[in-house]
């Protein structure tokens, strides 16, 4: 329980942020322009709100806020926020307005290139807040990174992957002839655009040929085994109190040698062949939990230490398919930079850069069948954020959803800000601004096409999260 507070006070502290810098775009080119603001909301406000500006106890206490043309307030669902601004349809559907006279301090009164910075401050508020963050992440704290040619185990490849040509044991150093500087989690996908990837084997470095086509990154990640991971040999580093693995009698540097009669020798032989089990139990017509049960059983064979003879026993998983250790990665020499606070703002912007190119790369996948059960809401989200406070980590995450709230907004989507945009270049090239009545319409479109998603997202986090603590 308290896991599960700790990030969810991360996530909430981290969408209020990004929300308040978001709105405060808008706001301040609005602002900036002399457009009246007539609401600025954390959190939506639909039919009642925690807390306003316009309340009488507070204008009683703040006599100057009486009068100011913004009501500013918290509302009471958090799904982000919104600022009000006079003389456009938006979320708040205020078609009364737009029937009477236009005025010289609303939205619509002003020019193309001033709406256009209007609709575009949220998402460049987000843009420079990624880059802000990074920079001051880099500053504080440096950078840490595990240049490849260091991971000297070497990489495990699946039957598609050695089709290709790769080994067990290689090591990728470039990608078409550019040398990878240092291993993360991006290798997979420079590895699925590649046409020639380079790796080391035995000392000597051989090139192959991926396909033309290119392969499909998603699949690349949710084949079974993976295409590419890190050999980790099967070596239990800590044991978890009670856990199926103490009954066992497991303990620190116990080496796992078979499962169910097959041979493994790392990790992802494991996880492959334990996953493997899970799915069929969850793939069979009419499975009982007697099956179930079954399915979680186990025979391991094991060496408790490098030198004692293995040993065969019959093991239960429990009921999310764990064993209950832990293991490590292997103790590869990292490379540490620091910044100065001139170099940190380049180094920041080119770490930014590559987030956002990485993500929008990544964006073709949602629109497939497999994309699409990828799509996660707040729990998703919430889910990223470590289990203990961390600032190194909680800025670093914030960093990336900033990144990735500027990308949704600005997609060409009605009722995003990308969506206003596109009728702001129509008219700029036209001539013409599009009729209240189509922008009405848009704009509906556009809500409930945010409703259809969002929902997908609450079921598959449903699916994925809620459903197994019931043991579906």
């Amino acid at each position: 329980m308290e896991v599960v507070l700790i990030k969810a006070l991360q996530l909430l502290c981290c969408l209020s942020l990004l929300v308040l810098l978001h709105e405060g775009g808008h706001f301040g080119f609005s602002k900036l322009f002399g457009v009246k603001v007539e609401k600025f909301y954390m959190f939506f406000d639909y039919k009642f709100h925690l807390f306003s500006t316009r309340s009488k106890w507070f204008t009683r206490l703040f006599p100057r806020f009486k009068n100011n043309e913004t009501e500013y307030g918290i509302g009471w669902i958090p799904l982000g926020g919104y600022v009000k601004i006079s003389g456009m349809i938006d979320e708040s559907m205020d078609l009364e307005q737009m029937k009477k006279p236009a005025q010289a301090n609303e939205f619509r009164s002003q020019k193309v290139w001033k709406r256009f910075f209007i609709m575009f401050g949220g998402v460049l508020m987000n843009f420079l807040t990624a880059w802000f963050l990074y920079s001051a992440i880099m500053f504080t704290w440096g950078r840490d990174y595990l240049p490849m040619r260091n991971v000297t185990q070497g990489f495990q490849f699946n039957k598609e992957a050695q089709s290709i040509g790769f080994r067990n044991g290689d090591i990728p150093v470039a990608i078409d002839g550019n040398e990878i500087t240092e291993y993360n989690v991006a290798v997979v996908r420079t590895l699925s655009n590649a046409s020639v990837v380079t790796v080391l084997r035995d000392g000597m470095e051989v090139d192959l040929q991926m396909p033309q086509d290119g392969l499909n990154m998603l699949e690349m990640l949710q084949s079974i085994p993976p295409f590419i991971t890190p050999i980790v040999p099967a070596v239990i580093d800590s044991v978890t109190p009670g856990s199926p693995a103490q009954k066992a009698g497991f303990k620190k540097g116990t080496r796992l040698l078979a499962v169910n009669g097959k041979e493994i020798s790392t990790w992802t032989d494991y996880d492959c062949e334990v996953t493997v089990r899970r799915q069929d139990v969850l793939a069979a017509s009419g499975c009982t939990h007697a099956d179930s049960l079954k399915m979680r059983q186990l025979q391991v064979v094991y060496q408790l230490t490098e030198d004692a003879q293995p040993d065969t026993i019959q093991l239960k998983l429990d009921k999310d398919y764990k064993m209950g250790v832990t293991h490590l990665f292997p103790d590869y020499k990292k490379e540490h930079v620091s910044y100065t606070l001139l170099s940190c703002i380049p180094a920041g912007l080119q770490q930014g850069w590559r987030t956002l190119t990485g993500y929008v790369n990544d964006l073709k996948y949602v629109a497939s069948a497999e994309g699409a059960k990828s799509v996660g809401s707040f729990i998703t989200i919430g889910n990223i954020f470590p289990k203990a406070w961390d600032w190194q980590q909680f800025w670093t995450i914030t960093a990336l959803i900033s990144i990735i709230l500027a990308v949704m907004n600005i997609l060409p989507i009605p009722g995003l800000d990308g969506g206003h945009i596109v009728f702001l270049m129509w008219e700029g090239i036209t001539g013409k601004q599009p009729s209240d009545k189509a922008a009405e319409w848009f704009e509906k479109i556009g809500l409930g096409l945010l409703c259809l998603l969002m929902l997908l997202a609450f079921s598959n986090d449903i699916r994925n999260f809620i459903l197994p603590l019931f043991g579906f």
